[in-house]
């Protein structure tokens, strides 16, 4: 029977921190007592002993497949970099964003990758290389003109976790400011001005015209798979009116203090960006993540692009609400919850042993040791 201690811990429950030892036994959290460390115990220094991290939606795959534009990398090997990068972030559990619709795409060059790379992510896991737990997250386009059949190419043996409904045409939702997406395209891709103007005339006309149906397909793939629909850059009430219909439970990165509210108001969870919330603002010109979650309106945080900053954001909120489990809470039990994933997420006996050691510095935090179903990894 493999049995843990980690003994002289600050440990955060979900009601507050406690000082005391907490035991693992065959991957699961068995106990949380006071007093005196068993012999054997590790010690840990009074540092803090937190809930492994859950990643819902993160773009970070993608930046290890191609590093640089038009460079595509060995598939497994950036998986596994970007499974060590995580781990050493304290996420323990990650949804892996793969995008389909990848035709016509201004904001990228890697053509169809969705269905390769989700093999390889399954292979992985079923080969026990992976430190963390990896699932799937389907980022379905609607201005895509081959959406469809990369949708058909997955099923529910899949596993597929979450479907987020998207629509990046230009002028509405993360992209109605054309400058910003000017800004993000030029310098990215180094298109020319013509080029980008020709690039958006030809999305905004294949949006008007495959949009309902696309939006229809993406809902009926969603309940095919048996996975959770998101939303994705909700700007206005209608806009979540209509996810709400749909039934989305989860909202990507909602623009507007209005939307934000009407998702409060039809029980949809809130998910902003830590980059948002750590670098003071949007760089899309969107709402900030921090006005949301002083109008109570932030439920999750995503590391987005910047794994780093999950931890950093959860301990942010925790500063800023003067409540380290209810910080800590928005990229921990309520993404578990929101995913559906109810064994994880908080340290209570009976829950999986997905835990991170912390020790706060100056400018931010260290993760001192991760553990997945009590297995070290980093």
């Amino acid at each position: 029977m493999t049995e843990t201690v980690l003994a002289n811990a600050r440990i955060l429950l979900p009601d507050g921190l406690t000082h005391g030892n907490l035991l693992i036994r065959e991957g699961v959290i068995v106990d949380v007592s006071t007093g005196g460390a068993p012999r054997g115990a590790e010690d840990v220094a009074r540092d803090l002993i937190l809930p492994g991290l859950v990643e819902l939606h993160t773009d970070n795959l993608e930046r290890h497949i191609e590093p640089r534009p038009k460079v595509d990398w060995p598939h497994r090997a950036a998986i596994l970099a970007h499974d060590g990068e995580l781990a050493a972030c304290g996420i323990t559990t990650v949804f892996d964003a793969l995008r389909l619709g990848t035709d016509d795409d201004p904001l990228g060059t890697k053509g169809e990758y969705a269905r390769a790379v989700a093999d390889d992510i399954l292979d992985l896991r079923t080969e026990g290389a992976l430190r963390i737990d990896h699932r799937l997250h389907l980022r379905a386009e609607v201005c895509s003109a081959q959406l469809v059949p990369e949708l058909d190419r997955f099923g529910p043996g899949d596993g597929v976790g979450i479907v987020s409904l998207m629509d990046h045409t230009p002028g509405q939702r993360q992209f109605r400011d054309l400058d910003k997406l000017r800004a993000y395209v030029v310098g990215k891709r180094g298109l020319s001005e013509e080029a980008f103007q020709a690039q958006i005339a030809t999305q905004q006309e294949l949006g008007a015209r495959v949009r309902d149906g696309h939006e229809a397909a993406v809902v009926a793939a969603c309940r095919r798979y048996g996975a959770v629909l998101a939303s994705h850059d909700d700007t206005t009430a209608e806009q979540v009116m209509a996810s709400h219909a749909h039934g989305a439970r989860l909202a990507e990165f909602p623009t507007t203090v209005e939307a934000a509210s009407a998702c409060r108001a039809h029980g949809i969870a809130v998910m902003m960006g830590a980059p948002n919330l750590v670098r003071g603002g949007s760089h899309s010109g969107n709402v900030a993540a921090k006005d949301l979650a002083e109008a109570d309106l932030l439920d999750i945080v995503s590391s987005d692009y910047v794994p780093a900053a999950l931890l950093m954001a959860g301990l942010m909120l925790g500063d800023l609400w003067d409540d380290l489990a209810r910080g800590i809470a928005t990229v921990s039990a309520n993404p578990a919850e929101a995913a559906g994933l109810r064994d994880r997420g908080r340290i209570a006996p009976g829950m999986r042993a997905d835990l991170i050691r912390v020790r706060r510095i100056a400018g931010g935090a260290r993760v001192a040791g991760t553990w997945v179903e009590g297995r070290r990894v980093a």
